[in-house]
């Protein structure tokens, strides 16, 4: 899924957010190609455009971790990895923090991640919204703050099998702020009694905070009830919650002290 699939990133001081009405709050005031002109200046400044690349044939196993790596020295600001049919699709799309970045991220086109090539190619800021709207249920479309129509949200697939799985007592959370702390999981958490020791914050293999953390809570019951807080925000991200084993939070501790 946009796994950490879909969680916003970069180093860049860059606020978090897309106007997507989901996953990505919005990014108008850190990046001069998302704001909108006030009018008050003269002349037209036509708007910059928007940078984001599609990958296609990726590495069915490909992490977030590897694309970081195939894209080293460019700012990545979002990163989704987009499924069909709850499986990965092999494709994702990447947004930069400057439509220059974009343009070198272009030169990557057909260089090797793991054993296959990756087309690298730019595409519309449109096919970027609709992927992140079927990855999250709506129905169609994005929502535009700016338009009139309203889109209905639907329960997808995704979030139905959430209901039909065998729960323990381990929660994954993901799309999390990068500056996000156990205080803040804990809080988010505060009626379902969990401690800030039951609290781990994933890490990227370059010891940057994944957007992911595991919760433990007093029982697998206890876990499944905590769910009603799936997609609700901690600061301006919307987090998302699913089903996990005690074996998944050991190995992603593991890759953490590596």
């Amino acid at each position: 899924m946009y796994g950490s699939r879909g969680g916003m990133y970069g180093s860049g001081g860059l606020s978090d957010g897309y106007g997507i009405g989901s996953k990505r709050p919005r990014m108008t005031e850190s990046n001069p190609y998302f704001a909108v002109s006030s009018g008050s200046s003269g002349g037209y400044n036509p708007p910059a455009l928007f940078p984001v690349v599609r990958l296609r044939g990726l590495p069915f196993n490909c992490t977030d971790a590897e694309i970081f790596k195939f894209f080293t020295g460019l700012e990545i600001v979002d990163l989704l990895l987009v499924n069909k049919s709850g499986k990965f699709s092999g494709e994702a799309f990447v947004v930069f923090s400057r439509p220059v970045q974009a343009d070198i991220a272009v030169q990557k086109n057909r260089q090797h991640i793991g054993r296959r090539y990756v087309e690298v190619f730019k595409c519309k800021k449109q096919e970027y919204y609709n992927a992140v709207a079927a990855e999250v249920g709506y129905d169609s479309g994005y929502y535009d703050k700016g338009s009139r129509r309203s889109v209905s949200r639907s329960r997808s697939k995704k979030e139905k099998g959430k209901d039909q799985t065998e729960y323990t007592e381990i929660l994954k959370l993901r799309g999390l702020p990068f500056n996000v702390t156990k205080d803040e999981i804990v809080e988010f958490f505060k009626d379902y009694r969990v401690v800030e020791e039951k609290v781990n914050i994933a890490c990227r293999p370059d010891g940057k905070v994944s957007g992911e953390a595991y919760v433990t809570f007093e029982t697998a019951e206890v876990a499944k009830q905590a769910m009603c807080k799936d997609r609700l925000m901690i600061g301006s991200r919307y987090v998302e919650l699913f089903p996990s084993t005690p074996d998944e939070a050991r190995r992603a501790k593991s890759r953490s002290r590596q």
